[in-house]
């Protein structure tokens, strides 16, 4: 019995399978019933700002990830599909988008991609939380890239009050939001979509992001239908977002004159082929094709 004491106490005592017990997911599910998860790798920042929590992880399949108020917004390797949709499609259909507005832009990706063209003479990017910009400038240099050109004016300002009361006019406005909760709710609603209308040029586009047209599907068809009523030309269209419920993202171009298809300048876009990941001239057009399922829910 000795001996066997002995003989155990001289081994040396380790636990197999307890090397690394870091085992973080995220999950942001809709309603709480189904969504998207991810194995978190590191949290690199985790704060607050006055209007929302921040934080930015690492994935191995989406690189860095920033995440506001608990929903993903952009990631390293999401292909930039909701930015250069949102930018691109309308300065392609708008023969002269020399002044353009962004309402929200928080990453700034909207912005930059927007500056790749060279008619805009001036954007003006209105983002109510200096906090997101602040961190996207340490986590996301290539989105926003575009800060640092002298077209771009950056105000941190509540996006609903600066459209109120500026008496500018715009070629192109885009709102580029979050989901319609707290505050920026108003921005989802047919006053401020009217509002928006009365601050376009006689020629002016606007488009806003109108969420998943499979989980929101009652929201995508009330922006639209307000949007309808409002503008001569409403168009609904659609992209892959990976990082998005469902992955199914949707847009609304809305135009006082101007058509997303037979308007847009496939010549300029061969011109000048921006560099891009998801947008070009056959996405352009591949948008609007939309499936019977949300034709059905738009009522068209």
């Amino acid at each position: 019995m000795e001996k066997a004491v002995k003989d155990v106490a001289d081994k040396y005592i380790t636990e197999e399978g307890m090397e690394d017990l870091w085992n973080v997911w995220y999950s942001e599910l809709h309603q709480g019933v189904s969504g998207l998860t991810l194995r978190v790798g590191k949290v690199l920042e985790s704060t607050e700002s006055d209007f929302q929590r921040i934080e930015v992880i690492t994935n191995k399949d989406f690189g860095k990830l920033l995440v506001l108020y608990g929903s993903l917004m952009v990631a390293d390797n999401d292909n930039n599909a909701y930015n250069e949709m949102l930018a691109h499609v309308p300065l392609f259909v708008h023969p002269a988008p020399r002044r353009v507005l962004i309402i929200g832009g928080g990453d700034c990706g909207c912005l930059t991609e927007m500056l790749k063209h060279p008619e805009v003479e001036k954007i003006t990017m209105c983002e109510i939380d200096k906090k997101v910009v602040d961190t996207a400038k340490v986590h996301f240099p290539a989105l926003t890239a575009g800060l640092a050109d002298k077209r771009a004016e950056l105000l941190f300002e509540d996006g609903k009050k600066y459209i109120e009361n500026t008496d500018e006019k715009f070629d192109v406005i885009v709102a580029d939001l979050s989901d319609p909760v707290g505050p920026a709710a108003d921005l989802f609603q047919k006053p401020f979509h009217q509002t928006v209308f009365d601050r376009l040029k006689e020629d002016g586009i606007f488009v806003p992001q109108t969420e998943s047209p499979y989980f929101n599907r009652k929201t995508v068809a009330a922006l639209y239908n307000n949007l309808s009523n409002i503008f001569p030309i409403a168009r609904l269209y659609t992209c892959f977002m990976p990082i998005y419920p469902s992955g199914y993202w949707s847009f609304t171009f809305a135009s006082k004159q101007y058509d997303p298809l037979k308007d847009f300048d496939e010549r300029r876009w061969e011109e000048q082929r921006p560099e891009t990941q998801y947008y070009n001239g056959e996405t352009h057009r591949a948008a609007f094709a939309l499936p019977q399922f949300v034709k059905n829910m738009l009522g068209a």
